[in-house]
């Protein structure tokens, strides 16, 4: 029988705890170790993973030889710091939570792990692996021809309370355009595959937050955009965010089209949020449109329901870790790169450049 691959987390707030539940799913995994400094998210995280060990600080994690990987989940502006320290102490391979890092003077930092760290180390990129997502993928060239313009549109609910308001401050998060909107760029460049070589945006905080306060300052993070990318292939894509719309059916829409036709792909939010008085959740679609024959077709992607009740991402965060343990367990090569990771947040960053300024910003 296979050794349980042993993970020890850095982080068990909400998307900590999404992992927890996943890894509980898995054949082959345990939890072994959490640090997780906040009392009621460490209770709530043994609670999911009884088996573990709380340690105290970070050092007492990294201190133990009983890990065969490292998931980090903590608030986005520690990233890099925690990553330093597991450099420093244990260079496991590491499941690494979006985004990689908040600001651009940490683009340094992660080239010098990219060269220098003796592991794998996966970027969590969890919207490649919703189902609805995945299935799109695997079909884009085929219904398209080669994709030539991408649309993608999150109609979604406002950031949720977290500990500390850390999400409610650009400092701590990188800004709407990096903490969110990595996933759209890191999806971008991957039907693309092409690299981003201008980027536009127009973005702001409209309606949410405006009345919060906390410790006297009010919360700077923003809530819609438009953001355009043009690639050096030559196509373009754009993405449409708006995070007061949590009463659309769907959450994320993609589109991609090319000479041969078009692919859409429409996954609903998580389900917990669904209003039972509307009945039955929407089901994941993937909708084909070729440009000859004409006729829309229209494929369920139905994702498994133990599975799609552990997270809030569409069963995305347990296929992840399955292919992560490929990793771990085979030596393969990671999906999602230190390099990708970095692009994502480039991405990101430009455009909260692009609509501080009013100028398209040159990669």
């Amino acid at each position: 029988m296979t050794q349980d691959i042993r993970y020890g987390v850095i982080g068990c707030g909400m998307m900590g705890q999404e992992h927890l539940r996943n890894i509980a799913l898995l054949d082959g995994a345990e939890v072994a170790a959490i640090y997780e400094p906040n009392a009621a998210m460490a209770a709530a995280s043994h609670v999911l993973a009884p088996g573990a060990v709380l340690c105290d600080d970070l050092d007492a994690l990294l201190s133990r030889d009983d890990l065969d990987c490292l998931l980090v989940a903590s608030p986005n502006h520690l990233h890099v710091e925690q990553l330093d320290a597991v450099a420093a102490r244990q260079p496991l391979p590491v499941l690494m939570e979006k985004p990689l890092y908040t600001a651009p003077q940490h683009a340094e930092r992660i080239a010098a792990l990219t060269r220098d760290y003796p592991a794998p180390i996966w970027v969590a990129m969890e919207y490649r692996y919703m189902p609805p997502i995945a299935a799109f993928l695997d079909r884009l060239d085929e219904a398209t021809g080669g994709v030539r313009m991408l649309s993608i549109r999150e109609h979604r609910f406002p950031f949720l309370p977290k500990i500390g308001h850390w999400n409610r401050f650009n400092r701590n998060t990188g800004g709407t355009l990096v903490e969110k909107c990595c996933h759209f760029f890191d999806l971008m460049r991957l039907c693309l595959r092409s690299d981003p070589v201008r980027v536009m945006a127009s973005a702001g905080q409209e309606v949410n937050h405006l009345d919060e306060l906390y410790d006297g300052e009010r919360p700077d993070i923003w809530d819609s955009a438009y953001v355009i990318v043009e690639f050096a292939s030559g196509a373009r894509a754009m993405l449409e965010l708006c995070m007061y719309a949590e009463g659309s059916r769907y959450q994320e829409e993609l589109s991609a089209t090319g000479p041969s036709g078009k692919i859409e792909a429409m996954v609903p939010g998580p389900g917990r949020f669904w209003p039972a008085h509307a009945g039955p959740a929407p089901v994941p679609q993937v909708v084909l449109s070729p440009r000859s024959p004409k006729g829309p077709q229209v494929l369920e992607i139905p994702v498994d329901a133990e599975i799609l009740a552990a997270g809030d991402h569409n069963g995305a965060t347990f296929y992840q870790h399955q292919r992560f343990l490929d990793v771990v367990r085979h030596g393969t090569s990671c999906e999602v790169t230190l390099a990708d990771g970095d692009w994502s947040v480039r991405m990101g960053l430009a455009a909260q450049q692009s609509a501080l300024t009013g100028q398209a910003v040159t990669l």
